[in-house]
């Protein structure tokens, strides 16, 4: 039988910096590695959740992202330091709804957020599957604590230009 997961422990903001080959020409963090380091977050969640690399190797399970959306708000720069914080908004049988945000770790702004949905998947077959109920109660009881936090700004946000300005 799993443990329950005290959630202010897995729900622990991630920490990490910007690497020196994550910098384009521009001088900032690059837009595929603001995904690098949202997944890296992620990662370390799903380690505390019990479905990753061991999930993976042992049992033939894992997730799939059949969607995202990524806000960049603020530019972050070599070496910055960063902070990962995870939302789960939701889950059912199959899927989980995530909602990620950046901090700069040091001035405190939030530099990009995402929102995810993962799939559960069966990788024996390539297939979305049910969760294992164990799984699926772990999640459910972190959803249900950040449920009592206010939702972040940006959730459900869509892509969209703003109506013309009338002269």
């Amino acid at each position: 039988m799993m443990q329950p997961i005290d959630p202010t422990i897995a729900l622990a903001p991630h920490v990490l910096r910007v690497r020196p080959e994550w910098i384009d020409y521009n001088g900032h963090l690059n837009l595929a590695y603001y995904i690098v380091a949202f997944d890296q977050g992620v990662d370390k969640l799903f380690e505390i959740i019990g479905i990753g690399l061991d999930y993976r190797k042992n049992d033939e399970l894992g997730t799939f992202a059949a969607e995202t959306h990524t806000l960049y708000e603020r530019e972050v720069k070599e070496n910055d330091p960063l902070r990962i914080v995870c939302h789960i908004l939701a889950v059912d049988d199959k899927r989980m709804h995530m909602f990620l945000e950046m901090f700069h770790a040091e001035e405190g702004y939030r530099a990009a957020a995402q929102e995810i949905l993962y799939l559960h998947v069966d990788l024996k077959i390539r297939r979305v599957s049910p969760w294992p109920a164990p799984i699926r109660a772990r999640i459910a009881s972190l959803a249900a604590h950040c449920a009592t936090i206010p939702v972040p700004a940006g959730v459900g946000r869509k892509i969209t230009l703003p109506p013309p300005r009338k002269s």
